[in-house]
Order: structure tokens, then C-alpha cells, then sequence
């Protein structure tokens, strides 16, 4: 006779309840190991969170400033900006970086393009760009408002930087963050000048956004 042997109803269940319980235990765990991963990575965040590049002009000389049509501008501006990391244990990528020169909200010059570049804890450096524009559409009324601020001897110009950086804490780089910097440069005119130098400003702070 042949003995067949069946499990009850009873050892099914507790086999069922032993799987559903290490089901639920391995979760917890994860659960667990995921949220302190997370709430590490908060506090560390809180105590190193960081503070947003700092941005100045040097210097900006303007050497053209003219019109070829009521409607179309041409215009030479050298500018250099000091940019500063004013962290102590967080360093910046920066990348993609554009400057271009504004006037009365129109921009008066082609983009020139950075190259990208790594700053260290309390670093500084020297952003120069020669910026040129030829054949600038602009409003009508641009030839007016250049003449009344040439009259008054001084030009208001915008000097925009724009890119994307990156936060280093340690080995860890985050992700990308846009960042504007906004630099007003007021050019005391010099008529006369034999040089072709229009005019010239040296400082001025820079408002930043990230």
C-alpha cells in the first residue's frame, strides 16, 4: 500500500503567513533604508546648502554705438565680469555660458559663448568677452534715446550672463540649474576721444539668479 502524504489546510496557511510575513519585514526595510538615504541627503543639504555665485563688472569700454539704418545698429563692447564661488565646501560647474550687451530692454549685440569652466571653494575668476553686433534690428525710437543719453553723457547698458551650473559637495555633482545674471554698466561718454573709445565704467554689482 502506498502512503500519500498532503498537507492540511492548517500548514498551508502558516506557510502563507510565514511568506506574506517576510514580504512585509523585506519592505520595511527598504522602506526604512530608503527613507534615512533620503533624510541623509536633506541634512546635508541643510548644512551645506549652497550660496549663489557672486558676479561683478570689472570694466566695460564701449568703441561703437551706431546706427547704419533708422532700424539696424552696429556696436563693439568689451566687458570683463569677476565671478565668485562664495562657498567654503561647495564648488560650481558652470556650463553653456552666454554674455551679450542690452540697451532700453533691446539686445544690442550677438551672444558670445564662454567656455565652460570648474570653480573651486572661494574661487574667483575673469570672464572677458568681446562683444559685437552688426545689423541689430532695434526699435524706431533707438537712434532718439541714443542721442538724448549721448547729450546727458552717459549710455545705461545692460550686460547679461546666462547659463546652466552644476553644485560639487565631495564626489557628488548635482543636477543642472539655470542661473541669470543681470549687470548695469553706466558709460560715461567722452567726445573727442582720438581713440575710437566711446566711453568707458569701471565696478558695479550684478544681480544673480538661480
Amino acid at each position: 500500500m502506498s502512503l500519500y502524504l498532503t498537507s492540511s489546510p492548517k500548514d498551508c496557511s502558516k506557510k502563507g503567513f510565514h511568506i506574506n510575513k517576510l514580504s512585509k519585514k523585506l519592505l520595511y526595510t527598504l522602506s526604512t533604508l530608503l527613507l534615512s538615504i533620503v533624510s541623509a541627503a536633506f541634512l546635508i543639504w541643510l548644512i551645506l546648502h549652497p550660496s549663489k555665485p557672486e558676479f561683478s563688472l570689472r570694466d566695460t569700454s564701449l568703441y561703437e554705438l551706431s546706427l547704419s539704418s533708422p532700424h539696424l545698429l552696429n556696436s563693439t563692447i568689451q566687458t570683463t565680469i569677476v565671478s565668485k564661488n562664495p562657498n567654503n565646501r561647495v564648488g560650481i560647474y558652470y556650463d553653456q555660458l552666454r554674455v551679450y550687451a542690452a540697451y532700453k530692454g533691446q539686445q544690442i549685440t550677438a551672444d558670445s559663448l564662454l567656455p565652460p569652466f570648474y570653480q573651486g571653494h572661494q574661487d574667483s575668476n575673469l570672464l572677458s568677452a568681446s562683444l559685437h553686433g552688426t545689423g541689430m534690428p532695434v526699435a524706431p525710437s533707438f537712434g532718439y534715446e541714443v542721442g538724448r543719453d549721448q547729450t546727458a553723457g552717459r549710455l545705461y547698458l545692460g550686460l547679461r550672463l546666462d547659463g546652466q551650473l552644476r553644485w560639487k559637495v565631495g564626489t557628488w555633482v548635482s543636477g543642472r540649474y539655470r542661473f541669470d545674471v543681470d549687470c548695469m554698466a553706466v558709460i560715461a561718454i567722452r567726445p573727442g576721444d582720438t581713440s575710437g573709445l566711446l566711453g568707458s565704467v569701471q565696478g558695479n554689482q550684478c544681480s544673480t539668479t538661480v
